[in-house]
């Protein structure tokens, strides 16, 4: 007999789980005392302490009774003895990684939490034991984890809750993911094998055919001894040749339950919080913030000057936690009005329109979320159709409801806030609703953390609030089951669309503190807010295509790539899919053999671009055949074939999305389609460009900054020569090449110029010797005396790059001459491949960077004069350092004057540079003849 009661519960934490988690997931973290890596264990505490708290609030039957966390003890146990490849693909830990370990473990303790491992057997081994033991103590279990392997144990008194993905898993989830009930699961997994495990199982068959097979016959052991009555052939054979490997992968996956623990359950018994355990601990990892949020959430006391230092900026999960049970749905207009009157009074509110497509010209209003105060958020529900959901009959009447938000959304004096709001910007200027002014949460993120992190909200939630947010597919389903959100129940869309506004106004609050302490307030007023406008218009405005000319493009290409294919099968002396990375592999290794064994991290033998553009440089025919094969693919597919699917049936324009938080320069994005990667100088690109053609009576004009990154370069490194031959209006490539090959300008050659060329934009990116001497086709020697020899002529760019490079080993990023960050936390990463990518990529940012912020000054400034009707124009497309307008004829001369004057001093009076900003100006019918 035991003393547990039915309602006894037990939480087995898989802390192993969370230790990568919050390794990997969140920003690095250094421990400002003496310098030592902290992140994981940050990310750790802070995962455990909201998990902990969000466990109190569990009713009287889902609350814990008894925690422990589990860990395993080292890579290796007894299963290498059966298998020693086992788990030998894994990477090794990270170098920072392995002193957070013992903190991690002190953590827990820290916390009142036993802290579980045990020599030569994983956590998964002891979750099973403890799993066991508890069910006979009549202790029913909670396993919290996201492995799959875990699986195997659930059953009707125990659950497995992924916290990754908020979700718990019981039987029947386990039956949708593996075809079997969790008691078979390992049966299935002895078939599949599983490569993150290096577990061998059986080729050729995955978890779909193997739960098949063992729903047949019932047991592994079972199908084995009747393999002949397997129908297939070709798997009868698979499975008979490897019973081996699938008998060895049965023993890898089945976890012990036997395991010899020396603590027992009676000691996992929940206690109270340990003031001076976790007060100590926190002190001494200078977590500050998280003292601060237990300090006030228990009450504790302590002395803050004991706190000399803080947590860095990058710390994570900074506010309190985020509780639903706040969120309302309004059915009433008079509900509404109060609701405006509160974001009046506090002269700000969040706004979130909720749709039925995220095709911006097809959308319509289905819901508008509303939030003025932190846990407090509204859902207005408009144009719900589910006829299952009697409350849609009470939505209100959308007309009424534009009626009456039209002049508050407009209000001059109430902030609007939103996350990525140039979209709920277009779709309420559908409904005649001009936002103004307004905010926005991913921009703020964009300008404080380009580099660290991506900028989605709920990402950011994830990172800033400790909160995993309601996700669409939660609500909306995935697949061919996933419905539109007019479909969606009002309560669960309430709950999500609530819970969206609610979390950004948390980033908001959390946000505007740090852009006035960090200094890039301009940045985001000047640079980043205005652009909502100006994209907005430009994806309104699109450009025309002409189909007819994509269409024949395809054709042609079709053509080639058959022409490209014949001759690259009678090289490679058979036919096989010039696609397949695998069986392009085995042509070049196996059977022609041109090239050492090299293989991918998967076993795969390595045929990416570096690896054929280094074997078409040695002089192979047959790689560099694949290269073009894969260019005119690529050209086909992204481009001829898929722009016609984005042509709007109304309009025939192309309406791409801009991307403003996309890169970490600065530099705009565009999505669907994605125009910014159409090749400029090469044939086949001029060919595609020419089907962006202008409206009848209509020209277009292509204003092009000329050579604007060696410009600022030479500006930003104050590089004499260079500054010299740009205020003099000389061919800038022409004097690279009279000083680094020492001859006179009236003695350069075309080729000259053309090698100086490629190493004045070289020099911009970072370009090594190997890389100068592929793209010049010279020896390695000769491109190494080419950059020594420019370095000699040109010292204050070595000087510069070096100074850059100093300066952002130092801080951690780089600043372009506006004073946007461009972060680069890997920098002094000890990875040789991603720091020195880091180091070429520091150096090239504060100059393309820089170059990014002149296009937006110029495009805002444009867009203002057109607003101001000067300027009888409209702004399409910008790729890169190019803008794109459409013209009528009889205003095309004073739109290029007037396009070339605001674009050649866009930084002023702000910001002068000492030499000239030259732009080429064109027009043309399309967009080939305008550039």
């Amino acid at each position: 007999m035991t003393n547990s009661k039915k309602t006894d519960l037990l939480y087995l934490i898989d802390g192993s789980g969370y230790i990568f988690r919050a390794f990997y997931a969140l920003p690095p973290l250094t421990r400002k005392s003496d310098g030592m890596p902290v992140g994981a264990v940050s990310g750790f505490c802070n995962m455990l302490y909201k998990f902990l708290e969000d466990a109190k609030l569990k009713d009287g039957y889902e609350k814990p009774t008894h925690i422990a966390v589990i860990f395993d003890s080292a890579r290796k146990n007894f299963r290498n003895n059966i298998y020693p490849e086992y788990k030998a693909n894994r990477n090794e830990t990270p170098e920072d990684l392995i002193p957070q370990f013992s903190f991690i473990r002190e953590a827990v303790k820290a916390f009142n939490l036993p802290s579980i491992e045990m020599e030569n057997y994983e956590a998964d081994d002891l979750i099973a034991t403890y799993k066991k033991e508890a069910l006979k103590k009549n202790i029913r279990v909670k396993i919290i984890s996201s492995d799959k392997d875990l699986m195997q144990l659930i059953d009707d008194q125990t659950t497995l809750f992924d916290s990754m993905k908020n979700k718990d898993i019981g039987i029947e989830e386990v039956k949708e993911k593996f075809g079997v009930t969790p008691d078979k699961v390992i049966e299935v997994q002895a078939l599949a094998g599983d490569s993150s495990d290096n577990i061998p199982g059986v080729p050729s068959i995955g978890v779909k055919t193997a739960a098949e097979l063992i729903n047949e016959f019932g047991s592994l052991e079972n199908l084995l001894k009747n393999v002949d009555k397997i129908k297939q052939p070709k798997r009868r054979q698979t499975i008979s040749d490897n019973k081996e490997n699938a008998l060895i992968s049965k023993k890898l996956v089945t976890l012990k339950d036997d395991v010899p623990t020396v603590e027992k359950i009676e000691d996992f018994q929940v206690k109270n919080l340990d003031k001076e355990k976790i007060i100590s601990f926190l002190k001494k990892m200078e977590f500050t913030r998280l003292l601060e949020r237990i300090e006030k959430t228990y009450g504790l006391s302590t002395d803050k000057k004991d706190i000399v230092l803080e947590e860095s900026k990058d710390s994570v999960f900074t506010k309190t936690d985020v509780s639903r049970k706040n969120y309302k749905t309004v059915f009433k207009l008079s509900e509404l009005e109060k609701i405006l009157e509160e974001a009046e009074k506090k002269g700000l509110t969040v706004v979130d329109v909720e749709t039925d497509s995220l095709n911006i010209r097809q959308a319509n209003l289905v819901g508008i979320s509303l939030c003025v105060k932190e846990g407090n958020a509204y859902y207005v529900p408009l144009n719900h159709s589910n006829k299952e959901d009697k409350q849609i009959k009470s939505q209100l009447n959308t007309e009424l409801v534009i009626k009456k938000i039209k002049p508050f959304l407009e209000d001059k004096s109430i902030k609007k806030i939103g996350h990525n709001i140039k979209y709920d910007f277009r779709i309420l200027k559908k409904y005649g609703i001009h936002l103004n002014p307004i905010e926005d949460t991913m921009l703020m993120s964009y300008v404080l953390d380009a580099g660290i992190n991506r900028h989605g909200m709920d990402l950011l939630s994830e990172i800033h609030l400790n909160h995993k947010t309601i996700s669409f597919k939660d609500v909306a389903g995935i697949g061919k089951s996933q419905v539109t959100f007019d479909k969606v129940n009002i309560n669960q869309a309430t709950e999500y669309a609530a819970e969206d506004a609610d979390v950004t106004l948390r980033l908001y609050n959390f946000f505007n503190t740090r852009i006035f302490k960090e200094e890039v307030l301009s940045i985001y007023e000047e640079l980043e807010k205005p652009m909502i406008q100006v994209l907005s218009q430009m994806e309104e405005n699109g450009v025309k295509i002409d189909e007819k000319i994509l269409k024949n493009l395809s054709l042609k290409f079709e053509k080639d790539l058959k022409v490209l294919e014949k001759k690259i099968y009678e090289l490679a002396g058979e036919e096989f899919n010039i696609a397949s990375t695998k069986q392009l592999g085995d042509i070049l290794y196996k059977k022609l053999k041109i090239i050492a064994t090299k293989k991918t991290k998967k076993g795969n033998y390595a045929t990416n671009v570096n690896i054929l553009e280094d074997l078409a440089f040695q002089g192979h025919e047959l790689p560099k055949l694949i290269l073009d094969w894969r260019q005119k693919s690529k050209l086909k597919n992204t481009y001829t074939d898929s722009l016609q699917e984005f042509i709007d049936s109304k309009t025939k324009r192309i309406h791409t999305s801009f991307l403003l938080a996309a890169t970490n320069t600065g530099r705009l994005a565009s999505s669907d389609p994605n125009i910014q990667n159409i090749p400029i100088k090469s044939a086949e690109g001029k060919e595609i460009r020419s089907a962006f053609i202008a409206e009848k009576g209509n020209f277009l004009i292509s204003a092009d900054y000329s050579q604007i990154e060696m410009r600022i370069l030479a500006h930003m490194a104050d590089v004499k020569e260079l500054k010299k031959g740009f205020l003099n209006s000389e061919d800038i490539h022409n004097i690279t090449a009279a000083q680094i090959f020492e001859v006179k300008h009236k003695d350069i050659n075309e080729e000259m110029r053309r090698k100086a060329k490629a190493i004045n934009f070289g020099i911009i990116y970072g370009i090594s010797s190997y890389g100068l001497a592929k793209q010049i086709s010279v020896s390695n020697v000769e491109a190494e005396t080419f950059l020594k020899s420019y370095f000699k002529k040109f010292p204050e760019i070595k000087d510069y790059m070096n100074e850059t490079l100093k300066n952002c080993r130092k801080y951690g990023y780089v600043k372009t001459l506006f004073g946007r960050k461009c972060n680069f936390p890997n920098i002094n990463d000890k990875n040789h491949t991603l720091r020195t990518f880091q180091e070429r990529a520091s150096i090239n940012a504060p100059i393309q960077g820089t170059a990014a912020d002149l296009l937006r000054l110029a495009m805002i400034k444009i867009d203002q004069k057109i607003q101001d009707q000067d300027l009888q124009c409209k702004m399409l497309l910008q790729i890169h350092d190019e803008l794109v307008f459409e013209s009528s004829a009889d205003n095309i001369k004073k739109s290029k004057i007037d396009i070339v004057e605001i674009m050649s001093k866009a930084s002023e009076p702000n910001y002068k540079f000492s030499i000239p900003l030259s732009v080429d100006i064109k027009e043309g019918l399309n967009w080939t003849t305008a550039h």
